[in-house]
């Protein structure tokens, strides 16, 4: 059993990574925009991975998660979807199915970097960034065994 926790910008492939993961192990996707720590942790206390799809930009998220991963006894992962490739990321929002609470456009170059570099990371733990601008069959068994380990 693990908790894995998806990162990366919006538009950067979390959601896809994360259908992908779920479809090969059978983990439950939580999405942050209806995320209820409590759903998480009903999750997790009924003995199924869960995989938080969220951007992973606010302090003490991290810290929160891993906190919750030990109180179950399951192992913490992080992967972090990197794309650092605005017009693409642009293609991906405009493209997609959009909640109401997501972004549909990156209007700034320096809101874009600023975003792009204020993920936040495990400090004392191994975690693993993809880079989401190929296709995903190239990555796709370096998650595997990063979750596996």
């Amino acid at each position: 059993m693990f908790f894995l926790q998806m990162s990366g910008f919006p538009g950067s492939g979390k959601s896809t990574v994360s259908k992908y993961i779920a479809k090969l192990t059978g983990a439950v996707i939580v999405n942050h925009d209806v995320l209820k720590s409590a759903l998480i942790d009903s999750y997790l206390e009924q003995g199924h991975s869960v995989i938080l799809d969220s951007p992973c930009l606010y302090e003490g998220m991290v810290e929160k998660e891993m906190k919750l991963s030990n109180e179950h006894g399951v192992k913490y992962k992080y992967i972090e979807c990197y794309l650092n490739n605005m017009e693409e990321i642009n293609n991906r929002l405009q493209t997609r199915k959009r909640m109401v609470s997501q972004i549909g456009k990156v209007d700034s170059e320096v809101a874009f970097k600023k975003w792009l570099d204020g993920s936040k990371r495990p400090l004392n733990s191994e975690y693993l960034i993809v880079d989401s601008g190929k296709p995903l069959e190239r990555y796709a068994q370096k998650m595997m065994d990063y979750i596996g380990k």
